[in-house]
């Protein structure tokens, strides 16, 4: 073998990732194989719910956080440590690669991302440079601290999709209609599609480092996608987003697909080329395995809410979606994990409930 095709020191790491997580429970899952459990972890599960997070964040910007390996570190381990969920999930925001790449923006407390001077022309798309793997070396270097302190536990990966980190971009901050974002999707076609062409190839790097680096499963993460009709979707965001995923695929590693508010989206999620559909609270699992159909594993479908709940309450709640997923165990799709966006605010006493023997209910899903 010859120097230039030895594999670098990045892929042997996340090839000893691989190896060590594999027959984690969360990974059979999401390969839709029989699990000793039905696996647990939630979104958001590193951040503002932890008092620990709260107290190593004092004084440190959100984005000087992300930025950071050693706090990227500890932040991802906090709730490992306390919840013992079935993965880490990745602390980062969605809008790093953007700043990665020079956009101005910033993340202002009780706000969310605001970017400095929106893209809306043509000429501001040329401020979309490619996004380089040097350009988050900081990733790199978090991610290979954490596989080597979370030995067989499965480390996920995220980014934004195309289209909600477009609405950031274009309405130059959180929008509740996204009307800016819509305008140009509807009145300039050609533009928008070379705007999140741009975004799926900057996206498709940005997880690219994060899998090379050492995770065991990526996420693409479209939290306004729900604005959209299906008819929209299709046209204007589906091609972007099925680049990012059919850029990770030789990966190997599972990727999922989740949006909040896309009950009538859910199919076409799954056509984006995800081995994993997000599934919120607002249609039953059952039902939603029916709209995504057959080969998929399915995630979620419990709502956050219920976690600042009884523990009676949250174990009950589990066990309706559980109940639910049997109802479809004979078709090819299959539950992939219980998990859901973990509350903001304080610290919820369901977490915790979730994560014990009794709410880890062993399933063969």
């Amino acid at each position: 073998m010859s120097a230039n095709e030895r594999p670098s020191g990045q892929q042997q790491t996340g090839r000893a990732a691989a190896s060590a997580t594999a027959d984690s429970a969360f990974l059979r899952a999401c390969r839709r194989e029989p699990v000793p459990h039905t696996p647990v972890w939630f979104m958001r599960q590193a951040g503002r719910s932890l008092p620990e997070y709260r107290k190593l964040r004092e004084g440190i910007a959100m984005l000087e956080s992300c930025m950071r390996p050693d706090l990227v570190t500890e932040i991802t381990l906090q709730p490992v440590r306390r919840h013992r969920v079935d993965a880490a999930v990745y602390f980062s925001d969605i809008v790093v690669p953007l700043k990665a790449i020079g956009i101005d923006l910033d993340i202002k407390p009780g706000v969310g991302p605001v970017v400095e001077r929106p893209i809306r022309t043509r000429a501001d798309l040329e401020r979309l440079r490619p996004l380089d793997p040097d350009d988050v070396k900081y990733v790199t270097e978090a991610i290979g601290a954490l596989v080597g302190e979370l030995g067989a536990t499965p480390l996920i990966g995220f980014a934004g999709a195309p289209f909600t980190l477009a609405s950031y971009l274009v309405e130059g901050g959180p929008s509740r209609n996204h009307e800016h974002t819509k305008a140009l999707m509807y009145g300039d076609p050609a533009l928008w599609a070379a705007l999140l062409d741009r975004l799926a190839d900057i996206t498709a790097a940005f997880l690219k480092v994060q899998i090379e680096a050492g995770a065991s499963a990526v996420q693409l993460f479209d939290s306004w996608v729900g604005a959209l009709a299906p008819a929209d979707y299709r046209r204007s965001v589906l091609p972007a987003s099925s680049k990012v995923f059919a850029a990770v695929a030789g990966y190997g590693v599972p990727r999922i697909h989740f949006g909040v508010g896309t009950g009538e989206l859910l199919g076409l999620l799954g056509e984006a080329g995800a081995d994993v559909v997000g599934v919120d609270w607002r249609v039953p699992l059952d039902e939603a395995a029916r709209r995504v159909g057959p080969g998929k594993a399915l995630q979620g479908n419990l709502d956050p809410a219920v976690l600042f709940a009884p523990r009676t309450a949250v174990e009950a709640k589990a066990d309706e979606v559980l109940e639910a997923a049997r109802g479809w165990r004979g078709t090819s799709s299959t539950s992939a994990t219980a998990c859901c966006p973990a509350p903001i605010r304080t610290r919820s006493p369901g977490s915790s409930s979730m994560c014990t023997p009794g709410a880890h209910r062993a399933h063969l899903l």
